[in-house]
């Protein structure tokens, strides 16, 4: 891990998702690139009408300020190198190419709350970013000192959409040197699994991806509770899951159960892209 991306809008959350980077950058020897995503309209910037010149200026410069102000923070000494990077839109496809400009490894994002608020990821900008992003995407909702990845849990359905997704999510486990622990949740209802079939679709995922490692077969009433119970569980330090991108977390095993993980989990949740 060599470059971390840090979107910052100057929040307590952003700050969260910061002081988790740092981190990890002091971890890995990694730096970190702040992002601050000015937002400008076309007429502030080009037009000669409604604002003027100065004023975009002005507006840049205040940014400037502001997230030099931000970066001066303790825990960042130490890390590699801190890069702020202002863009003038505040279109969120351009962190994809922040993200190839720079060659990073991850976002780090933070979000609000742990209660499960629907704007977490509903309408949110983290929920942009998460559907944009080519690369991995730590999403950070509290403070969390000294941030390690020591226990890793993947989740998904085991079908043949999520092969990527699971390369992504062991490799990104071993740039960590973290323990990765496959889950496949079992629920009651029309989509309960016998024993042997749940052996079956696992074997028949895994064969396909070309290992055989472990996978945790775990009962409980719905897909969240159980992922997040065997979270709990066995302590994991994050919870990976597949996303759709521009399709957002809705698309996650089914309905809205990728959007409740990342809203009501305690523990952080990182998203791999299918």
């Amino acid at each position: 891990m060599k470059t971390i991306i840090v979107p910052v809008d100057f929040s307590e959350q952003s700050e969260y998702a910061l002081k988790v980077a740092a981190s990890l950058a002091k971890q890995y020897d990694a730096q970190i690139l702040a992002l601050h995503m000015l937002e400008l309209n076309e007429a502030m910037i080009s037009s000669s009408e409604g604002f003027h010149p100065e004023q975009t200026v002005f507006l840049l410069k205040l940014a400037e300020k502001r997230i030099s102000d931000f970066l001066d923070k303790a825990y960042l000494k130490g890390v590699k190198k801190v890069t702020p990077i202002i863009k003038h839109f505040k279109v969120f496809g351009e962190v994809n190419d922040v993200v190839e400009r720079h060659g990073a490894d991850l976002i780090v994002m933070g979000s609000h709350g742990s209660d499960g608020l629907r704007e977490i990821f509903v309408g949110s900008n983290a929920e942009k970013v998460v559907r944009h992003s080519e690369v991995p995407v730590l999403v950070i909702k509290d403070e969390m000192e000294d941030f390690k990845v020591d226990t890793f849990v993947f989740a998904c359905a085991f079908k043949e959409e999520s092969l990527g997704a699971f390369h992504k999510a062991w490799s990104f486990a071993e740039k960590l040197n973290a323990d990765f622990h496959m889950v496949y949740i079992n629920t009651p209802g029309d989509n309960f699994l016998s024993d042997q079939d749940a052996q079956e679709k696992i074997s028949n995922f895994m064969e396909k991806a070309g290992t055989d490692h472990e996978v945790n077969i775990f009962n409980d009433y719905s897909v969240e509770k159980g992922v997040l119970n065997f979270s709990e569980k066995i302590n994991a330090d994050v919870i990976g899951i597949p996303t759709h991108g521009r399709k957002g977390l809705s698309h996650f095993f089914m309905g809205s159960i990728g959007e409740d993980i990342a809203n009501h989990s305690k523990i952080p949740v990182i998203t791999f892209k299918i």
